[in-house]
């Protein structure tokens, strides 16, 4: 991704630098993987970023959206997206976004309990609706990820068992306001080995076999997301492999006639196209190392600090010819604002501009005011 130097040298930092032409190559490719199959259909996982220009652009390149709270919905449909298109996932879903769920008319609840699922019915029953629902199952899967990033083992909190599917599926049968459909999975986040979902492949052959055996069939499956981004060489793997992703689960699902398969991508489409800027504020020499204090922290792009994530970390500024090393940290009062450690880079002085490379899925939508902060800015090229 080129970043404009002349645009950004007089912006406050720290911001965000978005560019929509990386975005728009990135959806090009992501919906050409679908290669025109009217019954595969991608959804972007707002929680990614819902910054509004983004949205816009990911609304009229046709994906559907996957939303996990009230707020991602209203700003899904502000943002151009079709209520039908929506789908609404999430552990734990408030009464009040329920209800302005039912009242957009969205195209699916991804129910996760059985308890979610009565009070779905009483509101829907309340307003005189009826609603489609998919029942998210937790395959007990070890998408070999990041524990942080894990959600389809039995320990995680995510879904209902598998051996509770046939039992819920009575129930909503039995229920006059919802609707079965569906089955949801989610086995994690930031898979590179895509072999990994074919485990996922099976798991859901085999349910559907368990629940034709009773008699109950599906309209849709929903495999989530999952797939990961090259944070360690942006430039030379700037396209996830979404031909390789979808071509996974054409060759080891064994679809319905008629069944609706659903993606539902967020790192994935929107990673690429963005990147923090800083400024270094200091270069701090110890005895033992030398340390490059920045005017950002884990409140503007917490991932390092809370996942030990990795970004790629670039000296816009610096033409010295001369490298050195850093731990590269921030300014938070706590000793886990480190960005990372060891990492070479061109002799650095104050002022200097620092960028964090495929920084656009979970950076801005996750910073925080701590310390009383203020929040990053925005750059929209």
């Amino acid at each position: 991704m080129f970043i404009d130097n002349t645009l950004i040298k007089d912006i406050r930092t720290p911001f965000y630098y978005y560019d929509t032409k990386t975005l728009r190559t990135t959806l090009r490719a992501a919906t050409a993987a679908l290669a025109d199959e009217q019954h595969l259909h991608l959804h972007y996982a707002v929680k990614a970023n819902a910054r509004k220009e983004l949205l816009g652009i990911i609304a009229k390149a046709g994906l559907g959206a996957d939303c996990v709270s009230g707020g991602e919905i209203q700003a899904a449909i502000d943002a151009g997206f079709a209520p039908e298109d929506i789908v609404f996932a999430g552990v734990g879903k408030a009464d009040w976004e329920i209800a302005l769920a039912t009242d957009a008319g969205i195209g699916c609840f991804n129910v996760e309990s059985i308890p979610e699922l009565e009070v779905i019915e009483a509101i829907a029953a309340e307003k005189d609706k009826r609603v489609d629902i998919a029942f998210r199952v937790n395959p007990n899967i070890d998408a070999h990820t990041l524990a942080k990033i894990t959600t389809g083992l039995s320990e995680n909190k995510f879904g209902i068992a598998a051996e509770e599917l046939l039992p819920a599926v009575k129930k909503a049968a039995e229920m006059q306001h919802v609707r079965f459909t569906g089955l949801h999975f989610h086995i994690g986040s930031s898979i590179l080995d895509l072999a990994t979902f074919i485990p996922l492949c099976e798991r859901i052959n085999e349910l559907q076999d368990r629940l034709e055996a009773e008699g109950f069939s599906c309209m849709s499956i929903n495999v989530g997301g999952g797939l990961g981004t090259h944070y360690e060489d942006p430039d030379v793997h700037p396209i996830p492999d979404f031909i390789g992703y979808v071509d996974i689960f054409r060759k080891y699902l064994r679809l319905r006639p008629g069944q609706q398969l659903h993606f539902e991508l967020g790192r994935s489409i929107v990673a690429q196209c963005g990147s923090m800027i800083a400024k270094v504020l200091y270069v701090k020499r110890g005895k033992q190392k030398n340390f490059l204090v920045l005017d950002a922290g884990f409140t503007d792009l917490i991932r390092p600090a809370f996942y030990n994530a990795h970004h790629l970390i670039e000296n816009l500024s610096s033409k010295d010819t001369e490298t050195e090393t850093y731990d590269v940290v921030g300014p938070i009062c706590e000793s886990s604002d480190v960005f990372q450690q060891n990492v070479v880079l061109p002799r650095c002085k104050r002022g200097d501009l620092i960028a964090f490379r495929t920084a656009g899925a979970y950076g801005e939508i996750m910073a925080s005011r701590y310390n009383l902060r203020e929040l990053p800015g925005s750059l929209v090229v």
